[in-house]
């Protein structure tokens, strides 16, 4: 079993990184700001999922693969980078964009849930850091690696998906506020469509 003070270590390493702004929490506060905070913590627990799924590639050697391979990491990189900007061109196309009830009523937290775990899954830089980062944490004297890896991968994904929470919160909360000004609200959904497409072009210009 992992020892307290490495465990405390972890957690406020990992603290500070979800609380930093990145590609999952600008996805979160731009679904729940369109779409409600509900929507936007549907899809806080995707990318949750997708880091889930990630700890089980880091265990299983999969993310050590991707790894290894330039040409699986190009194109994992690309279909992802390619599903955002969909998204974000989805977004910027639709009409009545501007209206925010019709927004919601064609995204369900269904579907805001399943794009939050694509968008994380097919993100090999995340792959790579849960391969770089947990293993830091390991101890071989404190038991079995996968078991310890497993440990710490859904400490991270956990703690990710408060932080989420927070965020969620807080961009649905500005939902609201935007549907009293139509003026400003008909905008939301061009600029959403603009982050999705920053993230995809981020994302694929991301080197190993």
């Amino acid at each position: 079993m992992i020892d307290h003070g490495t465990l405390l270590t972890y957690c406020a390493i990992v603290l500070g990184f979800v609380f930093i702004p990145g590609p999952a929490t600008l996805l979160t506060v731009a679904r729940a700001t369109t779409s409600g905070t509900r929507v936007g913590l549907a899809t806080g627990a995707g990318i949750t999922a997708g880091d889930i799924i990630h700890t089980a590639f880091a265990v299983v050697g999969i993310s050590a693969i991707i790894a290894a391979s330039a040409t699986l990491f190009t194109v994992i990189k690309f279909v992802g980078a390619g599903y955002l900007v969909y998204l974000g061109t989805k977004a910027i196309l639709t009409k009545d964009a501007s209206l925010l009830g019709p927004i919601e009523r064609r995204l369900t937290a269904s579907q805001a849930f399943q794009h939050g775990v694509l968008a994380e899954v097919l993100n090999p830089k995340t792959a790579l850091f849960f391969l770089a980062f947990l293993p830091q944490f390991v101890r071989p004297e404190n038991g079995a690696v996968f078991l310890q890896l497993s440990i710490l991968g859904v400490l991270f994904a956990f703690i990710g998906f408060l932080s989420t929470i927070v965020f969620a919160c807080s961009a649905g909360s500005l939902g609201r506020l935007l549907r009293r000004y139509p003026a400003v609200a008909k905008w939301q959904g061009k600029v959403v469509g603009g982050i999705y497409c920053a993230l995809g072009v981020r994302l694929a210009l991301q080197q190993r």
